[in-house]
């Protein structure tokens, strides 16, 4: 199985299945997917190739506002869109400069989007479980921060190890290139001037998986006392996601 998705536009789509769990077993493939920006979806062939994957669901992660500015999924006959924006105070990493620690940065802001959006993760994880979603693509707008927050909750809560979360978050960097210029062609007046845009090493996650460690015990722990998750929320995304046997 493929876990990257080839499109002509889309360029950081993925699939999570295929990563060992705890207990033995693993992940499904073609259940879950996490993506870039699927307003992206316009190539006829690329078109094809999304329909053909029988997405029943998609979470956007992203504000109204980025949804307006920059459109969303095409509206395909039978599909489910939620929007649930699970991060709450927007920063412009375009605009950022270079004078500071950038994995530091980001796994501050990560934190920030574990404290502030907690309904709506809480949210999305509720979706994703959901046997009526279906197959279901979650994304953001370069399937990287935000997406990648999600993909850690889901992947460590139905128990792939902190050493294959960390690295499906760093699958990524295959992606910078094509991002940035996306970015550039988006913004076509703006300079990009920091230069960790669109990077995304295991750092800024291990940091973050290590902040919430200490705040809360471990991932779970943040989830159980921030998110409300319980055995049955955990044991619902296990049947959706993980195989029967190992």
């Amino acid at each position: 199985m493929t876990r990257h998705v080839e499109f002509q536009r889309l360029h950081n789509f993925r699939d999570l299945g295929g990563y060992p769990t705890a207990d033995g077993r693993a992940t499904k493939w073609g259940v879950l997917y996490r993506s870039d920006n699927l307003r992206k979806l316009s190539e006829s062939a690329d078109v094809e190739r999304f329909l053909a994957l029988n997405v029943a669901t998609v979470v956007d992660l992203r504000y109204p506002w980025e949804i307006e500015q920059s459109g969303r999924v095409p509206d395909f006959p039978g599909l489910r869109y939620v929007n649930l924006s699970i991060e709450h105070q927007p920063y412009d990493q375009g605009a950022l400069g270079d004078d500071f620690d950038p994995w530091r940065f980001l796994a501050d802001r990560y934190m920030e989007v574990a404290q502030d959006g907690v309904k709506e993760i809480r949210g999305v994880l509720e979706v994703i479980a959901d046997p009526e979603s279906e197959t279901t693509v979650f994304h953001c707008a370069s399937g990287k921060d935000r997406t990648g927050i999600i993909a850690m909750l889901v992947l460590s809560l139905i128990g792939v190890s902190e050493e294959n979360v960390v690295e499906d978050f760093a699958l990524t960097e295959l992606a910078t290139e094509r991002l940035i210029a996306d970015w550039r062609a988006f913004y076509p007046g703006r300079e990009l001037t920091w230069s960790a845009y669109a990077r995304a090493p295991k750092e800024p996650m291990e940091l973050f998986i290590t902040d919430l460690k200490s705040r809360y015990g471990s991932v779970e722990g943040y989830a159980e006392q921030e998110l409300g998750v319980d055995d049955g929320l955990v044991a619902a995304l296990k049947a959706k996601l993980v195989d029967v046997e190992g």
